[in-house]
């Protein structure tokens, strides 16, 4: 009887764990300028797989003073000059309890790939780009 039990326990604690991963922050969120407030783009993130996978959906600026649409000019690799409008910047992450983790996260005003870490807090999205033992965290909206 207490194997039973135990089996039981350890079943619903899975599912319970299976019911969080399933809680994704698939959606459209915004990021916002963290000195003006003021919205800089909208980013939809994805599940492929089990991974999530975000990329550029739109941009407040799309494009520059010549009205060309803006580009990763600061990025490497297949991104390099690539249009920042469709860029993927975050990349292969998997579910850990609440929080999706394991993956990367490009960003396009330095080129730079971090280290990331997603998680929703009250509604809203918490984006963590690591660096080593240094961090930053922003807050993205629906």
């Amino acid at each position: 009887m207490k194997r039973l039990v135990w089996i039981v326990m350890l079943s619903l604690g899975l599912a319970a764990r299976g019911a969080g991963a399933a809680d994704a922050p698939v959606g459209e969120w915004k990021t916002v300028d963290e000195k003006s407030g003021a919205v800089e783009s909208v980013v939809e993130i994805y599940d492929q797989g089990g991974k999530l996978f975000g990329k550029i959906a739109s941009l407040t600026k799309p494009a520059d003073e010549q009205g060309k649409p803006k580009l990763c000019t600061k990025c490497t690799g297949a991104d390099k000059d690539k249009p920042i409008v469709g860029l993927i910047i975050v990349k292969g992450l998997g579910a850990d309890g609440a929080h999706w983790k394991g993956g990367t996260i490009l960003d396009p005003d330095d080129g730079k790939v971090y280290n990331a870490e997603l998680w929703v807090e009250d509604g809203k999205l918490k984006v963590r780009g690591y660096l080593g033992f240094f961090y930053r965290t922003q807050t993205w909206v629906k």
